[in-house]
């Protein structure tokens, strides 16, 4: 009877592992659920990217790169983009919209509706990763009218005349005295009429152009 028990456990012992865990369930199969549990939750305690550097008062629009922090609770932090419609897809909450709203508002956001159904006194902190890229048109008499971008450390908007500099100063027919600025928002479209002559460069006293806005320099009439 020894004799037979000892050639059943050197048998045993030349089996593959793999064929061993169909013979005896529960041994290879509880290893490797173990470790795709371990693998799901680091992943979601990773850490956010470096945040950019928001001017006071900044206020999230559509495509910027946002990252949510909810302390003491890894498993809901997130970043991702804001959508065209300003929504960003938030763990437990799902879509919620931040458009228009500043980093300090977003958070108060976030923390009531948390607080609301989930969470106990919640503190959450909204950071931004990326601006979205944020544009402005010049035409008429400049020297390169087209299309540009606004400058990383002036993403809400920059005086009017950087914004000609940028697109190469006047042409020697222009009439600073004669432009024009469209500007799109949600009542419509509105037209500013500016006299640049007006203004010094440097003074801080000129025309503020913001991202969407279509500017056209005039031509001089002789």
């Amino acid at each position: 009877m020894q004799g037979w028990r000892l050639a059943l456990a050197l048998a045993l012992a030349l089996v593959p592992e793999f064929l061993l865990a169909q013979v005896m369930p529960g041994t290879g199969a509880s290893r490797s659920t173990g470790s795709a549990s371990t693998t799901s939750a680091s992943s979601g305690s990773a850490p956010l990217p470096a945040a950019a550097s928001a001017p006071p008062g900044y206020i999230l629009s559509a495509n910027d790169s946002v990252g949510v922090e909810v302390f003491g609770e890894d498993d809901l932090r997130t970043s991702g983009r804001l959508n065209p419609e300003g929504n960003l897809s938030v763990p437990l909450l799902g879509s919620i919209h931040l458009a228009g709203l500043t980093l300090t508002q977003a958070a108060s956001k976030l923390t009531e509706l948390y607080g609301r159904d989930y969470l106990v006194n919640p503190r959450v902190n909204v950071m931004l990763l990326n601006y979205a890229k944020r544009r402005f048109s010049i035409l008429g008499q400049v020297g390169h009218p087209g299309s540009f971008e606004m400058p990383e450390s002036s993403p809400g908007g920059i005086d009017l005349l950087e914004a000609i500099a940028m697109a190469g100063g006047y042409t020697r027919i222009a009439a600073p005295e004669r432009i024009t600025v469209r500007r799109h928002n949600a009542s419509g479209d509105q037209i500013f009429k500016v006299n640049a002559k007006r203004f010094n460069k440097g003074s801080g006293g000129g025309f503020l152009v913001e991202p969407g806005d279509t500017i056209t320099v005039g031509e001089s009439i002789f």
